[in-house]
């Protein structure tokens, strides 16, 4: 049966081949043809051109680059014997007609310029070192009659943009005979089709928008003048460069490190202490998480910068200055410590208290306990947090932009290296080293948690808490959490009052009219934000959850490897994968820079991961028999996923879909690079008004993007909430 299957794949295929191949052939020849037939015409009614005298010939010849992009010339005098000598023109052309002219394609090619007749050699040929690819024209140049011949010209035309196109053309047709292949290879041979081409699907997308533009990427950076060349490294590793990637891994280490004691602090009350308000102060703790990037900073800059309503206001302060390496720390570790606070709240939840119980029965201290079991066992936890916390430091971009001053990061290094020397390949470079200290924080945090066991939860769990924090220690730390909590919130009540103020620093007195002025020139950037926000939010939805299916339900070749590439864009940073767009669909076949598809695009594929990452972790918590028995009454995996599995994920959806909103709405990094005159996004705006000091307009703006990602926050709340679809009724 499988031979028969595969004589028949081999058939098919061979067929298609020899029609793709026909097609395609075809369509090469027409555009040739095509091609030279108009490029004959150029240089035939630019010979006509020639002026009387040959001692012009020179000034006419040097005007054809200007005619035609690139192309060059050399004239040809006559004798009486009607042989053709060289006159004057460009030396390139000159070595084409001494090396070829006793050819027999140039003998030609002249006999056909003696009567009259413009030609078209047949073969490209190349003329200098660096020169690229030419089509090369034998026209006559005729008296003042028209009849009779009293000259010649050889014109060479740059056949580089036919051959790109030819080139296109002929991987369009491989392209297509595989695909063909793969596809009748599914529906042949594969017991459940359906899911073969979603892998087929899920393999196309990783490979068009994941790992060719990242090898773009990584090709670009050893490319100059379009030879091999390592000078970009060379470049990239020298001092002027090596100082913004140790003031990145600095500021990463500072920030991760305060963030995760200030994360540990949040946990351990709300989840080893009786403390109160517990709901209320993990609220309230996250807000940073679903915040824009610039709202903080902004709110810095208001209180304590140059003209801070604190620093010159009240404590009038001169020659204080928040920027820098202190006031990228403080904007970082406020933005940032609630990503260590919301993993290191699950590890400490995750303990069993049993263990600390036993400690404390056996008469040792709160303290000791804490020190010698509470602490240890939260050690991957804390690893976690730190190495989640570093990396996003390090690609941090939105407030090193306005915050850094002369302090020196390297995401803001690449940005600069790409928009103001427009060197593609020195920013991508930069970005790419960017990849070096996360992947070393990463192995080495591995390696670390690798080396010792520390499970405990070996039945089941204890359902009582062991207080191992005493009132004195209690109370401190939620003096601590409600002074972090307070500045936070201050800090965002900064941002509205920001919108009602003049001019900060200088004019404090009440006003509206940033409001209007605001609206009215943000709105073209709000509407597109929006729009593009909520076209990326279901797709990335769906195709994480169908991703997430495959992966955890399905055993198919490669499986390791489309996990890996779906789960990239979690590492790398959002400077490399903007650039990276750019290199990568800044030509055909996808040309999409400056559309809203590559703004979408970017925007599912950066939050791709941790949708990827809910949808496991809440399909390995249903029993795939439910599935099983669905395919058992004759569902295929289409119907299985719309019925079965998109209803007990919807949870995992609903939160893929809003992250995604949020996310989008308040990106800066990647999408910064990629919008258009016609795709503006907010981020950038707020950015913009910012840098121009004009903060009541980025406050008004500010504003309005909180209220948007908080409305569509609560909303997911209401959403996610269990309709009962997993609800246990208690038997009696």
């Amino acid at each position: 049966m499988f031979k028969k299957k595969l004589i028949k794949l081999i058939a098919v295929s061979a067929v298609f081949a020899i029609g793709d191949w026909w097609i395609f052939s075809s369509l090469i020849d027409a555009f040739r043809s095509y091609r030279e037939s108009n490029s004959l015409k150029e240089v035939s009614l630019f010979s006509k051109t020639a002026p009387a005298n040959a001692d012009y010939y020179g000034e006419w010849l040097g005007s054809i680059g200007e005619i035609i992009e690139g192309a060059k010339a050399l004239a040809l005098g006559v004798d009486q014997n009607f042989n053709f000598y060289p006159l004057t023109g460009d030396n390139d052309v000159q070595s084409f007609w001494d090396e070829y002219h006793e050819s027999e394609g140039v003998a030609q090619a002249m006999e056909s310029v003696y009567y009259m007749v413009p030609y078209a050699y047949p073969q490209i040929v190349r003329v200098g070192d660096s020169s690229p690819p030419m089509a090369a024209f034998f026209l006559p140049i005729p008296d003042d009659s028209g009849y009779d011949l009293r000259g010649a010209v050889i014109i060479l035309v740059p056949a580089g943009a036919g051959g790109s196109f030819q080139s296109l053309l002929v991987s369009l047709g491989i392209l297509a005979w595989v695909l063909f292949t793969l596809i009748f290879a599914i529906g042949t041979c594969s017991r459940d089709p359906i899911t073969g081409y979603s892998v087929l699907f899920l393999f196309a997308v990783s490979a068009a928008f994941i790992a060719y533009p990242l090898l773009e990427a990584l090709r670009l950076s050893f490319v100059e003048e379009g030879a091999f060349s390592l000078g970009i490294w060379k470049r990239t590793l020298s001092p002027e460069f090596l100082v913004p990637l140790w003031g990145s891994i600095k500021l990463g280490i500072v920030t991760a490190t305060i963030s995760t004691l200030i994360g540990f602090a949040f946990a351990f009350l709300t989840e080893r202490t009786g403390a109160g308000h517990k709901k209320l102060i993990g609220t309230l703790a996250t807000m940073p998480v679903i915040s824009p990037p610039f709202s903080l900073t902004l709110s810095i800059i208001l209180l304590f910068g140059n003209n801070g309503l604190i620093t010159r206001q009240f404590l009038r302060m001169e020659n204080f200055s928040i920027y820098g390496l202190g006031g990228l720390a403080l904007v970082q570790t406020i933005g940032m410590f609630p990503i260590a606070y919301m993993t290191l709240s699950g590890i400490l939840r995750s303990i069993d208290s049993t263990v600390e119980d036993a400690a404390l029965d056996l008469r040792a201290t709160r303290l000791k306990t804490f020190l010698t079991i509470t602490l240890p066992l939260s050690l991957p936890g804390l690893l976690s947090a730190w190495l989640l916390v570093f990396t996003n430091s390090l690609a941090d971009f939105a407030n090193p932009l306005l915050l850094a001053g002369s302090y020196r990061v390297l995401s803001v290094t690449a940005y600069i290296q790409v928009t103001g020397r427009s060197d593609l390949g020195g920013g991508a470079a930069l970005s790419l080293l960017l990849l070096l200290p996360t992947l070393t924080a990463f192995f080495a945090q591995r390696y670390w948690v690798n080396r010792k066991s520390y499970v405990t939860v070996t039945g089941k769990p204890s359902a009582r808490l062991a207080e191992l924090a005493t009132k004195p220690v209690r109370i401190a730390l939620t003096v601590f959490v409600w002074i972090c909590l307070g500045f936070t919130v201050a800090l965002y009540a900064t941002i509205v009052a920001g919108c009602f103020v003049r001019n900060w620093g200088i004019d404090y007195s009440f006003t509206l009219a940033n409001i209007g002025e605001a609206l009215s020139r943000g709105r073209q950037a709000i509407l597109s934000t929006v729009t593009l926000a909520a076209a990326a939010s279901p797709v990335a939805g769906i195709l994480a959850m169908a991703a997430a299916l495959i992966i955890v339900r399905q055993k198919f070749f490669g499986k390791k490897a489309l996990e890996a590439l779906l789960m990239t864009p979690f590492a790398i940073p959002g400077t490399l994968l903007g650039i990276s767009y750019i290199l990568a669909f800044n030509k055909p076949p996808l040309l999409l820079v400056g559309t809203a598809a590559i703004i979408v695009i970017n925007y599912v594929i950066r939050e791709l991961p941790v949708g990827l990452e809910n949808g496991a972790a809440s399909l390995r918590q249903i029993d795939k028999s439910i599935e099983e028995a669905a395919q058992d009454l004759g569902a295929d995996m289409s119907k299985v996923f719309s019925s079965i599995v998109l209803p007990l994920v919807r949870p995992a959806f609903l939160t893929s879909m809003s992250y995604t909103f949020v996310r989008s709405m308040t990106a800066v990094s990647a999408v910064i690079f990629l919008i258009s005159a016609r795709w503006y996004h907010l981020t950038v705006q707020i950015y913009n008004f910012s840098e121009n000091l004009r903060f009541g307009l980025a406050s008004v703006l500010a504003t309005t993007l909180i209220v948007i990602v908080l409305g569509a926050f609560g909303l997911m709340q209401v959403l996610v909430r269990d309709r009962g679809i997993t609800d246990k009724s208690i038997s009696r």
